[in-house]
């Protein structure tokens, strides 16, 4: 039977090194990659493959939430495990509708990311024992009901564009780091608008709050 192959994605080194130290270890498995940023993640997935991908919450570039969904539009089979410093439902709930098999609180003993990867092996999801195994089900029960999510129709770019202007970056700044016009900025930021039905900047930052696109604390 092969090894499991995992890719890491945390923007700690040291915690990067630890999960492979404890992986190996305990499983055997065979680490393929790492990442130190979201995008970073989304490529080395693309050309690793990995069974498993573990990834933290919030990493610079995209966030863990967003490395999930578009993983899971372009790499189904993969499996991945989402560690977090934040136990809100909420955070749990977004990261379960973003295609995450798997949610640790970083708080939480090395084992439960042993216990975790081996549920993700066997085609099991995995949440902290802290957190409420009932968020699973009302997940379940609420993907069979709810109609389609307005943010499924923004492209990378606009959900990109989201993520920067809701940390407060300004037109110049995000055309700056995506290598753009600031008008094409502009263009992309009122199309994520329009798509989500917001109405200013405010009302941007608590969407992205509330779908934990960012966090609160940043």
């Amino acid at each position: 039977m092969r090894s499991l192959t995992i890719l890491l994605a945390d923007d700690h080194q040291v915690v990067r090194s630890g999960l492979r130290t404890l992986l190996e270890a305990d499983l055997g498995a065979q680490i393929v990659g790492e990442a130190a940023d979201g995008l970073e993640a989304v490529q080395l997935v693309e050309r690793l493959q990995p069974d498993i991908l573990i990834i933290d919450l919030m990493m610079p570039g995209l966030t863990g939430l967003e490395v999930a969904r578009r993983v899971r539009q372009r790499a189904r089979q993969i499996s991945i495990i989402v560690l977090s410093m934040h136990a809100a439902e909420s955070y749990v709930r977004e990261a379960l509708r973003a295609g995450a098999t798997g949610y640790v609180l970083k708080e939480s003993p090395a084992a439960e990311v042993v216990q975790a990867v081996r549920a993700a092996a066997d085609g099991r999801r995995f949440l902290s024992p802290a957190l409420s195994e009932r968020l699973i089900d009302a997940y379940i029960q609420q993907s069979s009901t709810t109609t389609d999510d307005p943010y499924d129709l923004l492209t990378d770019r606009e959900r990109e564009v989201l993520y920067l202007a809701a940390l407060g970056q300004t037109g110049p700044e995000i055309a700056e780091r995506l290598v753009l016009s600031v008008r094409t900025v502009e263009n992309y930021r009122a199309g994520v608008l329009r798509k989500l039905d917001l109405h200013n900047q405010t009302d941007l930052v608590r969407y992205a709050i509330k779908r934990g696109i960012i966090a609160l604390d940043g």
